[in-house]
């Protein structure tokens, strides 16, 4: 009795031993969803992406021109296919993926004629991410960079034209961001730290809204460090270039208050707005802003000598609603498309 009862636990023991595996594979197979792959030639997989286009699907035209890429990445249609899913996914607000999409055509298809739209492109992803001043702005870098870009390689097209606009607005926001980060090092009493954020918007960023205030709080600085001569200095090159500004003002101030035999060494004319307003000289300090416009590329700074007008700081703003060009022609695949259609039809 004790041996088959001991050969019956074994024969359960080993049989429930069997099962557990196969049972956990069955389950492992229904937790699993893999999307079962579907040939469809490249005519249907494009001219539905192009209807989703049409009917303002974007998400669902980027993947069918993914598809598109993926199942026919020898067809005369895919590169045309990257190129409309950077569009789409652009449009979709997907900008990592736009920008993905865009660089892989260009490092594919590098001296294509549509090569300078999908460098446009990559510049309007990293665009439509600039935030505020008081965020990273390593995304408007990015964007300057694309700028830069497309002017030196293509500056006769409406791209570079578009870049050239766009550019004053991420100069501020840079410029903007090296200000917020020179006020916080002031008003922590790092005055080092903080001369070389200013001098920084001044010699890199001088086309912008924030040059006054720069060389303002640079000769609160230099006094604060008890270098009246740069302090001197900083103020004579403010008045020479934005004497009716409330900035001038107050670095005149400071000045005949801390430093008056400078007035017997440099000629310091009186601001036109003679309303000393040190009192109130941090009423910017928490809330830095990014002007919606900024000088021409002709006023540049100079030592005391042309009065190149007054620049106040206008309440910014981040780009929105920046419009993208229409994508460049384009026509369904035919149905078989011959070498001559795929050099007129395509990029």
């Amino acid at each position: 009795n004790m041996a088959s009862k001991f050969s019956r636990s074994l024969v359960i023991a080993l049989t429930a031993i069997a099962i557990l595996p196969m049972a956990g594979c069955a389950g492992r197979g229904k937790k699993k969803t893999d999307t079962r792959y579907v040939a469809r030639d490249v005519d249907t997989l494009y001219n539905a992406g192009k209807q989703s286009l049409d009917s303002g699907q974007y998400k669902a035209a980027a993947a069918f021109f993914d598809e598109v890429e993926r199942q026919h990445p020898y067809s005369i249609w895919a590169r045309r296919a990257q190129l409309m899913s950077a569009f789409c996914n652009y449009r979709a607000r997907n900008y990592s993926a736009s920008i993905a999409s865009a660089q892989r055509f260009l490092s594919i298809h590098t001296g294509n004629k549509d090569a300078p739209y999908a460098m446009y492109l990559v510049m309007m992803d990293y665009y439509e991410q600039i935030q505020d001043v008081n965020h990273d702005q390593h995304t408007t870098q990015l964007a300057l960079d694309s700028m830069n870009d497309i002017i030196r390689r293509y500056p006769d097209t409406p791209y570079a034209a578009d870049a050239r606009l766009k550019m004053d607005l991420v100069h501020d926001h840079l410029g903007g961001k090296e200000m917020a980060i020179g006020r916080f090092y002031e008003q922590s009493r790092l005055w080092l730290a903080a001369t070389l954020r200013f001098r920084r918007v001044i010699d890199e960023y001088q086309t912008t809204t924030y040059v006054p205030e720069a060389l303002e709080r640079l000769t609160e600085s230099y006094l604060a460090m008890g270098l009246r001569v740069e302090a001197r200095n900083a103020a004579a090159v403010l008045g020479a270039n934005f004497p009716g500004s409330k900035w001038y003002s107050r670095a005149y101030h400071l000045i005949k208050e801390h430093y008056p035999q400078a007035f017997t060494q440099v000629h310091l004319e009186a601001p036109q707005n003679d309303t000393p307003d040190t009192a109130n000289n941090t009423e910017d300090d928490d809330h830095p802003k990014t002007p919606s416009a900024a000088p021409s590329q002709d006023d540049k700074l100079t030592v005391p000598s042309d009065d190149v007008g007054s620049h106040d700081d206008p309440a910014g703003q981040s780009p929105s609603n920046a419009t993208l060009p229409p994508m460049p022609p384009v026509s369904a695949p035919a149905e078989n498309p011959t070498e001559n259609e795929a050099v007129s039809n395509n990029p």
